[in-house]
């Protein structure tokens, strides 16, 4: 089955076409928190204890119908993942890794959910929760399902990197390797500024 991609104001419309594997992962780091705060919408993708819902799979299985020319991606630091978001209207897609060698990307819960899709329906195993130590308020959530969820990606990534599939990702241009944008990089000051809003 295929679902739907879509930023909030329909400008960016693409599909997710049928992934096999996949993981559920809620991520309460402050990174995620912060990116969440970059994107002015904080109150729309973190829940009441700052965890961020993310679908991991390939990239293969993304693709974009319209709107392409309104993907943009941003790094909180130099070594920081790559974090795609739209222009038009600052709606999350995903975070990928900043080679498309290492073929993964963690899509966030905004753009796959609407008012028919829920990620239930999308993905009916139960989240791992990680980077539970980011999380406010107390008790914290217990972190669970890490360990499976690295091991799944990591057999995903190999498994692309063997059949060649890496090289199919809405991305990155893999002649070149680069992204298909070139990512906003936060100097240590506006990371740091931005991580105190957190």
């Amino acid at each position: 089955m295929a679902y739907s991609i879509q930023c909030q104001c329909g400008r960016v419309q693409g599909r997710v076409n049928r992934p096999k594997n996949i993981n559920r992962v809620t991520c309460y780091c402050r990174d995620c928190q912060a990116f969440a705060h970059f994107l002015g919408r904080s109150n729309e993708i973190l829940d009441p204890q700052g965890g961020t819902e993310i679908v991991q799979m390939l990239p293969k299985h993304i693709s974009f119908d319209q709107g392409g020319e309104y993907l943009a991606c941003m790094r909180l630091t130099a070594t920081g993942l790559l974090r795609w978001y739209t222009t038009c209207c600052n709606t999350p897609i995903g975070n990928t890794l900043p080679s498309h060698r290492m073929s993964f990307v963690g899509v966030v819960h905004n753009c796959l959910e609407s008012s028919d899709v829920k990620l239930d329906g999308i993905c009916n195993s139960e989240s791992a929760h990680v980077n539970t130590a980011g999380a406010k308020g107390d008790p914290k959530p217990k972190p669970t399902g890490q360990v499976k969820a690295i091991i799944r990606n990591l057999l995903m990534i190999l498994k692309a990197r063997i059949d060649g599939s890496y090289q199919q990702t809405p991305f990155f241009k893999v002649d070149s390797g680069l992204p298909i944008t070139t990512p906003q990089i936060l100097s240590s000051q506006e990371y740091e500024e931005l991580i105190n809003t957190v």
